[in-house]
């Protein structure tokens, strides 16, 4: 199991501290920086700011959201910085949600398996450096009707193959992931319910593509604390497990919410999402109970988080993206150097 570090969104004022944390990623040995878009920052161009300052560490978007661009401008990105970073990017992408799908960028959230694959389908064939043809649901390429005539793509990046991630919660479009890419970024990962809501669905798809698990990079982002008391910590995650779990998404259609019922929290999941929609953030966050924060999170001193490390690792994760917490620099960066020594305790790496 290989360590990776996950900076979110940027733009939030951190942005100094948060370059500097993908630094020491980077002298630490960390094997990828991950950097993440909603209706804020892009991602390209964080991550371009990242590879230029940094040497070895692979970077990657978890996500470039799928609405946010055509699919022939993703697989222009994609080798775009793959080649300005000397072969270190890793494509990952995502629907997003209906929200931002509809609100921000004015494209239908419907049926977005089938548009993902779709859009796998022309990235790969662009990167490919084939002549783009394409005839789909979403696509069609060239127009038929019109001056446009078939390209390939011009950029030669400096790897054959670039990684393709999707990122995947619900039981299809884990299924799907399995089938179509090369490795799933995921949240709230409990390594004690994994089988049942992650990798029974990603082996089917593997099945599917005459695969299996082997060689497959399953993703976590998972959140991390140093410290003694365990549920002080645990504290400190809750607004954030209240937004994904109870507003991130409306009453009908919220994947995270979805994802605690599979795991046995149907009662809680019902509460939180009640009181973060009805505008009790608190109510909310008081509601999440302490066990799912615990078992989808790195709490505690080094020793138990290497503990948790190591159930991780058993669990089928082949890549850890650490998302240390802190509200200073020097809290971030210990707890990156916390994440290696508890790796070797694990004795995982």
């Amino acid at each position: 199991m290989r360590l990776g570090i996950n900076l979110g969104y940027w733009g939030a004022g951190m942005d100094a501290d948060n370059l500097e944390v993908a630094r020491e990623a980077d002298r630490l040995g960390y094997s990828v920086c991950w950097a993440a878009e909603a209706y804020g920052s892009d991602a390209a161009t964080v991550l371009a700011w990242v590879a230029a300052q940094t040497e070895r560490i692979d970077v990657g978007s978890a996500i470039f959201q799928i609405p946010a661009r055509t699919p022939a401008m993703t697989a222009m990105t994609a080798a775009t910085l793959d080649t300005l970073s000397g072969g270190r990017f890793r494509l990952g992408l995502g629907v997003s949600g209906p929200q931002v799908s509809e609100g921000w960028y004015g494209t239908r959230f419907d049926k977005p398996l089938a548009r993902t694959r779709e859009y796998v389908e022309i990235i790969r064939k662009a990167m490919s450096r084939e002549r783009l043809t394409h005839e789909g649901q979403n696509w069609t390429l060239p127009l038929p009707d019109g001056p446009g005539k078939p390209l390939k793509l011009t950029v030669h990046p400096v790897r054959e193959y670039i990684p393709l991630y999707i990122a995947a919660i619900g039981p299809k479009n884990l299924e799907q992931t399995g089938e179509i890419a090369d490795g799933a970024l995921v949240l709230f990962y409990a390594p004690e319910h994994a089988e049942a809501t992650t990798l029974s669905s990603l082996r089917a798809g593997r099945e599917k593509a005459g695969k299996d698990l082997e060689g497959f990079d399953v993703v976590p982002t998972v959140p991390m604390a140093l410290g003694d008391d365990v549920r002080s910590l645990a504290d400190q995650f809750r607004p954030y497990t209240a937004l994904y779990v109870g507003g991130m998404g409306s009453a009908k259609q919220n994947f995270y919410n979805k994802l605690a019922q599979r795991m046995g929290y149907e009662k809680e999941a019902a509460e939180i999402q009640e009181k973060y929609l009805s505008g009790d953030k608190e109510g909310a966050a008081a509601a999440v109970p302490h066990e799912l924060i615990d078992s989808t999170s790195l709490l505690g001193p080094v020793e138990r988080i290497a503990d948790r490390m190591q159930a991780y690792a058993e669990a089928g994760v082949t890549t850890l993206s650490l998302t240390p917490a802190g509200f200073t620099l020097q809290e971030r960066l210990a707890g990156l150097r916390a994440g290696v020594e508890a790796l070797e305790r694990a004795g995982v790496a």
